[in-house]
């Protein structure tokens, strides 16, 4: 009997104990999901410059092979209806990093590489966010988005840059591969500077003995079409003045395969740590530069051949994460910053080799335009495991990648115009945007639905020095893309009433529209 009682009161006082555990973990605040199963994903965006729609077989490419970018096309969500901001490079970086309209900073356009930095220190942007979520964050490549405060000392530490935006590592060129100053900096000093040897900048006057594109066509073995004619760096004609700094210039024809290798370094670093990368390739923006290893890789000449080389890039890079056990940890976005260009600035035979290729992929226009060509380009999300391979149709924009990849991460952000499209973005959902400002140099434009409106601008129609349709007109323009996706039947006279709608919609974001506007400067 005593036994007996003595196994009741045991019983009664381990189900005290388990009851008071129970209690005691319903009063304990639980960890957010991801981070109690150490699942904190890395993500990585994997931004182009100048890859047109139809520029990656994936996408109906049949005159250039890109098996690794169709690998992540063909394994993730490939967005046929995925945008930039803008038709232009420095617009949409700042729109990516932002999730903020371009066209609502008047010094988001096309900058000079002396241009100070124009994301504001104090502005929310996704690697600041996801550096507050503990992440690692680093940039690989291309930046112009401005650096300094406009009077900047190249032979000093250079400040604010992308380390004052978010990065922790930053690795980059300051503008673009055409424009001087054609060095490196890395966390904002620039890399193998002879202090013996200063760097001068100076976007308006030459320095004295210096030879130019323009007056010694001897020196050169690329030859210019148009605006770079400037200072010669690799027998290269720049946008831009600059002297010194000779043991720090880059070699174009290695850059590729430089970015690569600072961007596997990165990943190699820091796979024990969620981490934010944003390798920004310059390829297939000029001078079109591809290795040696990748001249002939295409009938197309160099612009043809640099995108193979990205192609390969983006191989190598992948095989990174994998051999470092991380692929299916990582988040990967691929995209590009606008719309192509064949002409751009450099006679390199990309007007005269392009035979069958279509590198707008069926859509009208190009980068700098209005019309679909200038800001649809490649989107896609890639996942290994999480992700199920999908052809998706809905309307995204790469401003909506700060509040999706918020609200994966559980970091809280309050954003005027990115769209919080996780699940369109892991491929759950079909419902994208219902409307998107699209920007071109200063001019904008309105995606509604399958609606495509341009209001009425003055200036040229066609952008003669690179052959591309601005989507310049003095009259509205309405297009159908459901039926018309290559734009060609203007319905604003027939459709009053879509117009209208259309008009009301545009002037309900971007207030009422001015046809005069900053007109496009091609360099």
């Amino acid at each position: 009997m005593n036994d007996l009682k003595v196994a009741v009161g045991s019983l009664i006082f381990i189900c005290f104990v388990l009851f008071l555990g129970v209690l005691a973990g319903c009063q304990t605040k639980q960890p957010e999901n991801i981070e109690s199963l150490n699942m904190l994903p890395n993500v990585v965006i994997i931004y182009l410059d100048d890859l047109g729609y139809g520029d990656v077989s994936a996408y109906g490419a049949t005159e250039i092979q890109t098996p690794n970018i169709d690998r992540l096309a063909n394994g993730g969500v490939m967005f046929t209806d995925g945008h930039a901001s803008s038709s232009t490079c420095t617009p949409s970086r700042y729109a990516l990093l932002t999730g903020v309209y371009p066209w609502r900073n008047k010094d988001a356009k096309i900058l000079p590489g002396t241009a100070p930095l124009i994301i504001d220190t104090a502005q929310i942007t996704i690697p600041k966010m996801l550096k507050n979520r503990g992440y690692h964050t680093g940039v690989v490549g291309k930046w112009h988005l401005g650096l300094g405060t406009g009077q900047v000392d190249w032979n000093q530490h250079v400040s604010p840059g992308p380390n004052e935006v978010g990065f922790d590592y930053s690795y980059i060129m300051a503008a673009t591969q055409d424009r001087v100053p054609t060095v490196y900096l890395e966390n904002g000093l620039v890399e193998g500077l002879d202090p013996n040897d200063p760097i001068e900048i100076d976007y308006e006057n030459n320095f004295e003995g210096e030879p130019t594109g323009k007056d010694n066509p001897e020196l050169l073995t690329m030859k210019w079409h148009h605006g770079h004619n400037n200072s010669i760096v690799n027998g290269i004609p720049r946008i831009g003045f600059m002297k010194g700094g000779d043991k720090a210039k880059w070699s174009d024809v290695d850059m590729a395969d430089h970015f690569l290798g600072k961007a596997q370094t990165f990943v190699k670093e820091h796979k024990n740590e969620p981490f934010f990368l944003y390798y920004a390739l310059q390829q297939p923006h000029v001078p079109r530069t591809p290795n040696p290893r990748f001249v002939g890789s295409t009938d197309l000449g160099p612009r043809g051949d640099v995108i193979v080389e990205a192609d390969w890039c983006i191989g190598e890079f992948m095989k990174t994460l994998e051999e470092e056990g991380i692929l299916e940890n990582t988040l990967i976005i691929f995209s590009s910053d606008n719309g192509a260009v064949l002409n751009d600035g450099y006679y390199d035979d990309a007007v005269d080799r392009i035979g069958n290729h279509d590198q707008n992929g069926g859509l009208r226009g190009g980068k700098y335009s209005l019309f679909e060509a200038g800001a649809r380009v490649p989107f896609i999300a890639y996942w290994e495991g999480q992700i199920e391979p999908k052809r998706s149709d809905a309307l995204i924009s790469q401003l909506d990648i700060l509040a999706s990849v918020a609200k994966l991460t559980n970091a809280e952000v309050d954003s005027t115009d990115s769209q919080e499209l996780l699940e369109v973005l892991m491929g759950t959902s079909d419902k994208g945007r219902e409307d998107l400002v699209l920007e071109a140099s200063s001019r904008t434009a309105l995606r509604k639905d399958n609606w495509l409106m341009i209001p009425p601008y003055n200036g040229p129609a066609v952008a003669e020095k690179v052959n591309v349709e601005l989507g310049n007109s003095s009259d509205f323009q309405l297009y159908n893309l459901d039926e018309d996706l290559g734009q060609q039947n203007n319905l604003a006279k027939i459709n009053s009433e879509q117009l209208e709608v259309m008009l009301d919609q545009y002037e309900s974001i971007v207030g009422e529209f001015n046809s005069e506007v900053e007109q496009l400067e091609l360099k």
